[in-house]
């Protein structure tokens, strides 16, 4: 039976750190469905499908990754009924500082307590991308600070050629 997990998250934009998660799911797990948030409770910098393309381009354009491991998704359902249609049976979610992990925790047991036949997975990322967050790389970008070390070339192209259409 393979073994494949969804990792939810908005990935507004994707980081180091994402993919540091992604790169650490596809050694375990035989697929990782990279889960694009479309619900409207949030106020998105990219579209989902901007945001789709921008995971592609940064995954399998920059890094070279297999596509036979990763497949990018969007979805606008709970995550549990997301699991169901994909026959996954693992939520990976990532967790940086002991701050996330309150929500985190309370999270997994609501998942849990919608569907009992799901476990999430909790991975960290790299010690040096444990502090990225996308909010810090859009607001770096937005002040015209070099994001490298955060994300991919393709996304920060992505990421000054959305704040330029914005200024103007």
């Amino acid at each position: 039976m393979n073994k494949i997990a969804i990792y939810p998250g908005t990935f507004d934009p994707i980081t180091f750190g994402h993919i540091d998660l992604i790169k650490k799911g596809i050694r375990i797990f035989d697929k990782v469905i990279v889960a694009v948030s479309d619900v409207d409770n949030k106020d998105y910098l990219f579209d989902s499908f901007e945001r789709v393309e921008i995971i592609k381009k940064a995954l399998f354009s920059d890094l070279k990754l297999s596509r036979k491991k990763i497949n990018v998704i969007i979805f606008d359902s709970l995550t549990t009924d997301l699991c169901k249609k994909y026959k996954a049976n693992i939520i990976l979610r990532g967790l940086r500082a002991v701050s996330d992990f309150e929500y985190e925790f309370q999270l997994a047991g609501m998942n849990r307590k919608l569907n009992n036949k799901i476990e999430t997975v909790f991975l960290m990322s790299d010690i040096e991308n444990q502090i990225i967050s996308s909010r810090f790389v859009k607001e770096i970008v937005k002040l015209k600070g070099d994001i490298k070390k955060f994300t991919t070339k393709s996304t920060i192209k992505l990421l000054k050629r959305k704040y330029e259409q914005v200024i103007n």
